[in-house]
């Protein structure tokens, strides 16, 4: 059957679809010792996706330093909160890795807020802000490409919780999982996509573009 596609997502559609969550183990990693073998499980993998959150500011020119490194294989999600592990070697070796696929979206920006912390020469990552192009596809989001792609709906509402908080909800754990492992389920359906051409695109009128944290 042929998936039908929009270059614009009608983000008021977006309401009306089921949740996507993440289906699998969440693991925080919060002392510097772990670090080391979780970044070793990782790195075994054949593919991950990856994100990052950091603890909101509302006051006008203050910006707060990258507190949460998410790294989601398909069914393990592990939670790196960097305001307690601090940039490890581990950490570092991960963020340079050049032979593990990373998938991330406007990962630049998420490079750039990491570099905050420590320097580091960036590995293998992929941003998916590059290839939904190749589709035809326009919107930049994750919540509207998800939807786009799959016709479920990411919740957005722990985005501007307080990600420094000394114990993480659920919500926010949930919600930081299934940003990065929705990367992955994005990545390898348009690759797959790319590859059968089973899709039909269909153009929509212009709607004003989002970022990648609406």
């Amino acid at each position: 059957m042929t998936r039908i596609l929009y270059n614009k997502f009608d983000k008021k559609a977006i309401g009306s679809l089921p949740v996507a969550r993440f289906p699998g183990r969440i693991i925080t990693v919060i002392a510097s010792g772990e670090t080391e073998r979780a970044v070793e499980y990782l790195l075994s993998q054949r593919m991950l996706g990856v994100d990052t959150e950091t603890r909101p500011s509302f006051k006008k020119g203050r910006q707060n330093i990258v507190s949460l490194l998410q790294v989601s294989t398909l069914d393990t999600c592990f939670l790196f909160r960097l305001n307690y592990t601090g940039m490890t070697p581990a950490i570092i070796r991960f963020l340079e890795d050049t032979t593990v696929p990373k998938i991330g979206l406007s990962w630049h920006d998420d490079i750039l807020s990491l570099k905050k912390r420590t320097d580091f020469k960036p590995g293998l990552f992929i941003d998916l802000q590059k290839h939904v192009g190749e589709l035809g596809i326009e919107d930049q989001s994750l919540q509207k490409l998800y939807a786009n792609l799959f016709g479920q709906r990411i919740m957005k509402r722990e985005q501007l919780s307080n990600w420094e908080n000394d114990v993480l909800t659920e919500k926010q754990k949930s919600y930081a999982a299934t940003d990065a492992w929705a990367c992955i389920m994005l990545y390898q359906e348009l690759l797959r996509l790319q590859q059968s051409g089973d899709y039909e695109l269909r153009t929509t009128e212009s709607e004003h573009q989002e970022d990648k944290t609406t």
